[in-house]
C-alpha cells in the first residue's frame, strides 16, 4: 500500500503546483503509469516533475463531510465521485469498527486528517500492537492535481491523435486529474492469521483548456489479496470464494482474469516467487458501463470484511511457537521487499517526497531475514512457499 489513496495507481500523476512561496511534499500518490518503461527521456520528465511543489496539508480537527471541491465538477451528491468517496469512507467506518471489535483488547485507530488548499485531503487509521493486530492501516483519499500530457498521452497509447497537440500547432497543456481511493493493510500478531491488504480506487481526467480535442477518461482499479505464513486450507478456500462470488455477480470472467492479475502483479522477481497466495486485482477498467463498474468496485470493497473476519476469529488465538513466528517475520520480510522494491506506488512516492507516514503504513512493525533460509522439503513452512512459487486455482 503506497500511501492514503492508491496503493498501485496506474497513471504517472504530476501534483498541482503549489502558490509561490508555499514549500511542500509531492503527494505519494504518483507514480508510473503500468506498463510503461522508463527510458532516458521519462527519467528526465519524472526528474522534473519530482521537483514540483505542491499544496502543504493542513491537519484538520475533524473529517469534513466531503474532500470534493465546490465547483461543480463532480461534486453533485449523485456524481460517481461524490458516491465513491461515500462509499469508501462508509467501508472505512466499517472496517475500521469491525477490527477493533476482532482485536477486542480496547486497542482503538488513532486518526489523523488532512485537507490541502486547493481541494482533497485524507484521513488516515492505525491501530497498533492491540492484542490481535500488530498493526492494521485503513486509509482514504481524495487527490486533485494535473497530468503531464506526455505522460497522459503514454499512458493511454495515444501519442499523435486523440489531442496530442491543439489546433492551433502549439503544445497541450496538463491535463487535470482526480482521484480518490481506500488503502489497507492489515497484519495480525498470530502466524497462523494471514495478513490481508486491499484496496480501491477511482480516477478520472479532464481535457485541459488549451487542448479541447483531448478526451476525457474515467477508470476504476483495485483488488484484495491475502498473504499468510502458513496454508490453512479452509480459510484459503473461503477467502477465494468470497471474491470469486463477488466477481461472479457482475461478470463470470472477472475472477479468473483478476486473479491471475493478482498472481501476476505481487511477483518478487529477485526471490521468484510471490509475495502470498493472491486474491483479485485490476486497473485501468473502464471497458464497461461507468455505474456498473461502481457497483462492483463497491461489492468488491464490502466483501472484504465477509473474507476477511471469519478467518482471524478462527485463528486470532491458536497456539503456537517460537518457530511459527520466526517463519512468520521471515515472510514479513518478503512483504517488505515487495513494498519497497517493487510497489510502484511506495518507491515513486520514497522518490518524490510525498506523505512518509502515509506511505509506509503498509509496513508490519516486525520483520526478519535470515542468510539462505531454506525450509526444509514437505514441512508446512516449505508448502506455503512452493505455493507462492506455484499459484494454484484454490476453488
Amino acid at each position: 500500500m503506497a500511501s492514503s489513496l492508491l496503493s498501485t495507481p496506474s497513471r504517472t500523476l504530476a501534483p498541482a503546483p503549489a502558490p509561490a512561496g508555499l514549500r511542500g511534499r509531492a503527494p505519494a500518490q504518483a507514480h508510473l503509469p503500468r506498463g510503461v518503461a522508463l527510458g532516458p527521456r521519462r527519467s528526465r520528465a519524472l526528474r522534473v516533475r519530482a521537483s514540483v511543489a505542491i499544496e502543504k496539508e493542513t491537519p484538520e480537527s475533524e473529517p469534513p463531510p466531503t474532500f470534493l471541491r465546490e465547483d461543480g465538477q463532480g461534486a453533485g451528491s449523485g456524481s460517481v465521485r461524490a458516491r465513491f468517496e461515500a462509499m469508501i469512507r462508509r467501508v472505512q467506518g466499517e472496517v475500521c469498527a469491525a477490527l477493533e471489535e476482532a482485536d477486542g483488547g480496547g486497542a482503538r485507530f488513532v486518526e489523523d486528517v488532512w485537507s490541502r488548499p486547493g481541494g482533497g485531503g485524507g484521513i488516515s487509521r492505525v491501530l497498533q500492537d492491540g492484542r490481535v493486530f500488530e498493526k492494521a492501516g485503513v486509509n482514504v483519499s481524495v487527490v486533485y492535481g494535473v497530468m503531464p500530457p506526455d505522460a497522459y498521452r503514454a499512458a493511454k497509447g495515444e501519442a499523435g491523435k486523440n489531442g496530442a497537440a491543439a489546433a492551433d500547432g502549439q503544445k497541450p497543456g496538463p491535463v487535470p486529474f482526480f482521484a480518490a481511493g481506500i488503502s489497507s493493510v492489515l497484519h495480525p500478531k498470530n502466524p497462523f492469521a494471514p495478513t490481508l491488504h486491499f484496496n480501491y480506487r477511482y480516477f478520472e481526467t479532464d481535457a485541459s483548456k488549451d487542448a479541447p480535442g483531448a478526451p476525457r477518461q474515467w477508470w476504476f482499479g483495485g483488488g484484495t489479496d491475502l498473504t499468510p505464513s502458513y496454508i490453512i486450507e479452509e480459510d484459503v478456500k473461503h477467502f477465494h470464494s468470497v471474491q470469486k462470488q463477488a466477481c461472479d455477480k457482475f461478470d463470470p470472467s472477472f475472477h479468473p482474469r483478476f486473479k491471475k492479475w493478482c498472481d501476476d502483479y505481487f511477483y518478487i522477481k529477485h526471490r521468484n516467487e510471490r509475495r502470498g497466495l493472491g486474491g483479485i486485482f485490476f486497473d485501468d477498467l473502464n471497458d464497461y458501463d461507468q455505474e456498473m463498474l461502481l457497483n462492483f468496485a463497491t461489492e468488491c470493497a464490502d466483501s472484504v470484511l465477509p473474507a476477511y473476519i471469519p478467518i482471524v476469529e478462527r485463528r486470532k488465538d491458536t497456539p503456537f511457537n517460537e518457530e511459527h513466528k520466526a517463519w512468520q517475520q521471515l515472510r514479513r520480510g518478503r512483504y517488505v521487499e515487495f513494498n519497497l522494491v517493487y510497489d510502484r506506488g511506495t518507491t515513486f512516492g520514497l522518490k518524490t517526497g510525498g506523505r512518509i507516514e502515509s506511505i509506509l503504513v503498509s509496513l508490519p512493525l516486525t520483520a526478519r531475514w535470515e542468510y539462505d533460509h531454506k525450509p526444509e522439503e514437505g514441512t508446512e513452512e516449505w508448502k506455503l512457499l512452493d505455493a507462492c512459487i506455484n499459484p494454484k486455482d484454490w476453488i
